[in-house]
């Protein structure tokens, strides 16, 4: 007989990230009492105060001496796979992009939303039984993509499911086959939506030449993603910094979707919304912070971090409490400067462009230095 066990009071204002917390504490907990009991499989629901979250079935393990994300069983294979729901993290009005992208990315979104019509009530399905929205985020490293695909989630409300190539592959010969099967029967019965991230390790080109069991492995996994994406019901979003190495036969069963740098007006926007009301500052030229391009939205997410500890650290040598600090505008360009010398040390062509890029920050600094003395 299957256990079952319900627990209640988790309050849905708990942001995601500690209840993720408490869940997976909860679940080690009950595992070390169930443990005692020989008790090896469990279904355990655990829900906010106006609406229940399955979950999963966990199976117990022997021993355990680390937190650990709940294994979901597929119940199509019985066994556990490594993959974790959630509630999306952002919205589309977190979202920044030019409009044209924008616009896209929303017109494939809002399509599930003719589904009936266009494939039932005018007869499309005789030509495509199963359809489902197969995106594929490609662009340079912070650029939005992981954050655009909460987004989807988000506008269609929809939890999303998370994977990784390391979640799907298995060190045991025909087991990634199976995971990633497992994985997509998991995100169709959740109603969630599935995101892959790193993408180019799954759709990668398939090996002509097989020379050892491994290789066979790899071809494989690969045929089953293909069978995978044919049968499934629901969207996939794959996100990559290197399409290039994508396989052809994969090219041309997703909707690409490319995230740029930000231009400067994507930049000044991207300023202003990682600026926290709560943060104390002067009067910021969000127009001047714009100016400063190859930057992406992580560099400014990280620029403004560092230049608020910098400024809290300053405030606390001053003698004064750390939150009497206060982030300026040249504290900004100077963060975001030092965020784009850690990739000129990575990237010795682009030395000369760097450079005076450099030079032109440093110049407005010392102008606005000498415009507040």
């Amino acid at each position: 007989m299957q256990n079952e066990l319900y627990i209640t009071g988790i309050p849905n204002t708990v942001p995601e990230v500690q209840a993720g917390v408490l869940r997976t504490r909860l679940l080690k907990l009950i595992g070390d009492l169930l443990e005692k009991n020989n008790v090896q499989e469990i279904n355990i629901t655990i829900s906010t105060s106006e609406e229940v979250q399955i979950v999963g079935t966990s199976k117990v393990p022997k021993t355990s001496t680390t937190e650990s994300p709940v294994n979901f069983t597929d119940q199509t294979e019985n066994e556990p796979i490594p993959c974790h729901i959630q509630k999306p993290l952002y919205s589309f009005n977190q979202l920044i992009l030019p409009n044209e992208v924008k616009e896209n990315l929303l017109y494939t979104v809002e399509a599930s939303n003719v589904e009936e019509v266009v494939f039932d009530s005018w007869g499309l399905r005789e030509i495509q039984p199963h359809p489902c929205t197969v995106l594929n985020f490609y662009g340079p490293p912070g650029t939005g993509k992981t954050l655009a695909a909460h987004a989807v989630a988000d506008y269609m409300s929809k939890p999303i499911l998370l994977a990784t190539y390391a979640d799907i592959e298995s060190k045991f010969h025909g087991e990634g086959p199976k995971n990633l099967k497992s994985i997509f029967n998991i995100s169709e019965k959740e109603r969630a939506v599935l995101f892959i991230d790193e993408a180019d390790s799954l759709l990668s080109r398939r090996l002509t030449e097989v020379n050892s069991g491994s290789e066979q492995a790899i071809n494989s996994m690969r045929s089953q993603l293909l069978i995978c994406l044919e049968q499934f019901r629901g969207v996939v979003i794959f996100a990559t910094n290197l399409i290039e190495n994508y396989d052809k036969a994969f090219e041309t069963r997703v909707k690409h979707i490319e995230f740029l740098l930000p231009g400067i007006k994507e930049r000044e926007k991207i300023w202003q919304c990682h600026i926290p009301d709560l943060l104390p500052t002067d009067q910021l030229d969000f127009n001047q912070l714009a100016q400063v391009d190859e930057v992406c939205g992580r560099d400014i997410r990280e620029a403004v971090i560092d230049a608020a500890n910098r400024a809290a650290l300053r405030a606390k040598k001053e003698g004064k409490h750390p939150i009497q600090g206060q982030v300026s505008t040249n504290d900004l360009l100077e963060d975001i400067q030092r965020k784009k010398d850690e990739r000129i040390n990575d990237n010795k062509n682009n030395d000369f462009k760097d450079l005076e890029i450099k030079e032109k920050i440093e110049k407005q600094i010392r102008i606005n230095s000498l415009n507040t003395k």
